[in-house]
C-alpha cells in the first residue's frame, strides 16, 4: 500500500510487530508525564530522534493533522505511528500501551483524592510539572530549529505565534491557519 510522502519514516520502514510497539508504548506511558503537548514532546525525543521512524518534518505534518481531530492529539499520533508500524493492531497495540495505563493512574488518583488521601506530595506533583515543561521546551525549540529556517519562516512563525497570543482561543488558530 503507498505511503503518503509526509507519512514516510526517516529510514527505510521496517515491519514491527505489534508487540513491539506495545512495549515501547507502555514504557512512555508508564514515564511521559504531562498533557498531551508534554507527551508530543516525548514521542518527538523517541521516533523522530531515537528510533527514527520518522523525519521531523513527517513528525510535524503528523502531529498538524492530529489537532485537527478531535480528542487528545497525542493519542491519536500515538496511534498513527502503531498504525504505520505494525497495521491496525499496531495502532491497538499503541493504545492499549501509552493511552490506557495513563486513563488508569488518573481514575485511582482521581478516586484516592474523592477518597481525602493526599496521594502525592505537592513538591512532587510541581517537580513533575517542570520536567514536563522541559521536555515541551526541548521539543519545541529542536522543531523550531530545523523547520523555521531563513528569515521569512521565523518572521511567519513569530508573526502567527503573536496572533494567537493576541487573539486567544480557537478563532485566534483558526484565524492563524486560515491566513498561512
Amino acid at each position: 500500500m503507498p505511503q503518503h510522502p509526509s507519512t514516510t519514516a526517516a529510514t527505510p520502514s521496517v515491519h514491527t510487530c505489534a508487540w513491539q510497539v506495545f512495549w515501547i508504548f507502555l514504557r512512555l506511558g508508564l514515564s511521559s508525564f504531562g498533557g498531551p503537548v508534554a507527551h508530543l514532546g516525548y514521542f518527538r525525543d523517541e521516533f523522530v530522534q531515537r528510533r527514527q521512524w520518522l523525519t521531523e518534518r513527517s513528525y510535524a505534518d503528523l502531529v498538524a493533522l492530529c489537532q485537527f481531530l478531535p480528542g487528545p492529539a497525542s493519542s491519536q499520533v500515538g496511534m498513527a505511528l502503531g498504525l504505520m508500524r505494525a497495521g491496525m493492531p499496531g495502532a491497538l497495540a499503541a493504545w492499549l500501551g501509552f493511552t490506557l495505563p495513563s486513563a488508569l493512574v488518573l481514575a485511582l488518583l482521581g478516586l484516592g483524592l474523592a477518597g481525602g488521601y493526599a496521594v502525592l506530595p505537592t513538591g512532587a506533583i510541581h517537580g513533575l510539572k517542570v520536567v514536563a515543561v522541559a521536555v515541551v521546551a526541548q521539543a519545541v525549540w529542536g522543531m523550531a530549529r530545523s523547520l523555521c529556517v531563513g528569515r521569512a519562516k521565523v518572521t511567519l512563525m513569530a508573526l502567527a505565534c503573536c496572533a494567537v497570543l493576541l487573539v486567544p482561543g480557537v478563532w485566534g488558530q483558526v484565524g492563524v491557519m486560515l491566513a498561512a
